[in-house]
């Protein structure tokens, strides 16, 4: 069941604070260089390096860089000078822009800018009005911009601010509403500020938004419009991850595993016992952070808080190569995956704050096959909670999904046989290694990998005799991913074992496979759900479950 799921993309101007207007400053300082990429359309096309220094009088941000297509520029050097008030006083390029020479320099009199301009083969002088305060902004180069992020860190929304596109460019630029973000990095934890902006261009305003850190250091530049994201290299890494929901005694820890390490972040209750009681959550399939944040909605993240409400040490984590957890996705399998929750269990099992008898593993989607698998190995597991869980093979599943879309699409009867045709000659290619020969090449890339293979062979029905746990089988009756027939194949499964344990179904009405409260549940009204928060009856049932199954035996 791939999960539609995520930021992307030094430390800058750590030593600046900006003082009060018309206030000196004493002494001299100059910040790390900095290194951002420049991605358009998603794609990486080039970095730039941007250094700030203050002065006793002023401020100077200079940049390096290079841009490949649909860019082309060298820029071999671009300075801003400010006074120490930020009122522009002087702006330097020399660049080459798609293989043409091009220079400018540009200082500032009071309201009057007088640039010499070299661009090509030319030379020119252009003398322009320019608003008091104004910030340089020329255009391709990004460096620029970091004056913009320092101004933002006072500027209330409606108010705007002057810029000056050098030559001849004026323009304001209309603040909008900011909201917060928190990012960990691979150092730290970022406090962000991401403010929305309109680029009031001659021509066409360009909707924009700005992410700054604590003291106003550009993060990150988007303009959706020109498809252009430009990056802060600490926030860029795959180490980097937004901070979607805490709370105030979380506790970052790094758990061992086969050759890497997986990134986890601990929830306890407010006041905790001396031991407590236990449990882990294993994500679904696809790029799974630790908060299993889905069109919005930080799935682990919630429970994760609604159990520690309830008096359990919850643990959950990043899924091998994402977020800030190491090793690599591209050849993992279910099996792998299990090793990893295994692995989780261990650090948990460990610890001397946590009752080891009383550990328990909650999967959602792909992640209760993964702690069915992993169940049948570490018997320690003290229960399993199985969350919209598949209950048939992983190929019957995918083709009961295949099927419900184009139940729902708008082909002809024989377009939709094509297409199942199709899925057929592929799942069967995936199993048995036989047949590509007529599966085009793009998708044969994207289904002959070990992870879809042991996905179609996952078959509950043949590990659920070796898994002696008690279980709870909990199904939104909204999935449209996972039919709730599903929970019936599962619960009937779990009661055919030997000597079963107790096996418990709860059935959850108007909810969805992201377990929030939806109308239709299909995937397409994932992005307009109104209700970001999970289904308190979802919590509720599994939290009953393991106050009654963990519960600790009178003496």
């Amino acid at each position: 069941m791939p999960s539609p799921h995520s930021i992307r993309a030094g430390v800058l101007i750590a030593a600046i604070a900006a003082a009060p207007a018309g206030q000196a400053q004493q002494g001299a300082s100059t910040t790390p260089t900095s290194s951002f990429t420049i991605f358009v359309r998603s794609v990486p096309v080039g970095s730039e390096q941007i250094t700030m220094s203050r002065g006793a009088d002023g401020w100077t941000i200079s940049s390096t860089g290079r841009m490949g297509q649909p860019i082309d520029l060298v820029a071999r050097r671009v300075q801003m000078r400010y006074d120490a008030d930020w009122k522009p006083l002087e702006l330097s390029v020399d660049a080459t822009v798609r293989g043409q020479q091009l220079t400018i320099h540009t200082t500032v009199n009071g309201t009057t800018a007088v640039s010499a301009v070299f661009s090509n083969g030319a030379s020119s002088e252009k003398t322009d009005t320019i608003a008091p305060g104004a910030v340089f902004l020329p255009s391709p180069f990004w460096g620029p911009f970091e004056a913009l992020a320092l101004k933002l860190k006072t500027a209330a929304p409606g108010t705007s601010i002057a810029a000056y596109g050098a030559p001849t460019v004026s323009f304001n630029i209309r603040v909008g509403e900011s909201t917060t973000e928190r990012i960990q990095t691979a150092a730290r934890l970022i406090e962000a500020r991401r403010t929305a902006l309109v680029l009031e261009t001659p021509g066409s305003p360009l909707d924009a938004e700005i992410w700054s850190d604590e003291i106003g250091g550009m993060l990150r530049l988007s303009i959706p419009a020109q498809g252009v994201d430009v990056l802060r290299e600490d926030i860029a890494s795959v180490a980097a991850r937004r901070v979607t929901i805490a709370r105030p005694n979380d506790e970052s820890i790094r758990v061992p595993a086969n050759g890497f390490s997986l990134a986890a972040t601990i929830s306890r209750p407010e006041k905790a016992a001396a031991t407590l009681p236990a449990v882990i959550l294993v994500g679904g399939s696809g790029p799974t952070d630790r908060d299993e944040l889905v069109y919005g909605i930080p799935i682990f993240g919630q429970l994760a808080g609604a159990l520690a409400d309830a008096g359990y040490f919850v643990l959950r984590y990043d899924k091998r190569g994402i977020g800030q957890s190491g090793g690599r996705a591209e050849a993992a399998t279910l099996a792998d995956y299990a090793d990893d929750l295994r692995a989780a269990f261990k650090a948990v099992y460990d610890r001397k704050d946590i009752d080891r008898k009383r550990v328990a593993v909650i999967g959602h989607s792909e992640g209760g096959s993964v702690a069915m698998i992993a169940a049948q190995k570490e018997k320690d597991f003290a229960g399993l909670v199985l969350i919209d869980t598949i209950g048939v093979t992983g190929a019957e599943l995918n083709m009961a999904q295949v099927r419900h879309a184009l139940e729902r699409s708008k082909k002809t009867d024989a377009e939709k046989q094509a297409t199942i045709d199709l899925q057929t000659k592929i799942q069967t290619a995936v199993l048995t290694g036989a047949g590509w020969d007529a599966i085009p090449e793009n998708l044969r890339k994207q289904a002959d990998t070990p992870w879809f293979q042991s996905f179609l062979r996952f078959d509950p029905a043949k590990v659920m005799p070796d898994v002696r746990q008690p279980i709870l089988i909990v199904q939104s009756e909204l999935d449209k991913q996972v039919d709730p027939s599903n929970a019936d194949s599962l619960e009937a499964l779990a009661r055919a074992r030997k000597n079963p344990k107790p096996v418990e179904v709860v059935r959850i009405p108007g909810v969805n496979h992201l377990l929030v409260p939806a109308k239709t549940g299909e995937v397409d009204e994932y992005a307009s759900l109104p209700d970001k928060h999970i289904s308190a009856a979802v919590a509720s049932a599994i939290t009953a479950w393991l106050n009654k199954t963990l519960a600790v035996p009178p003496k």
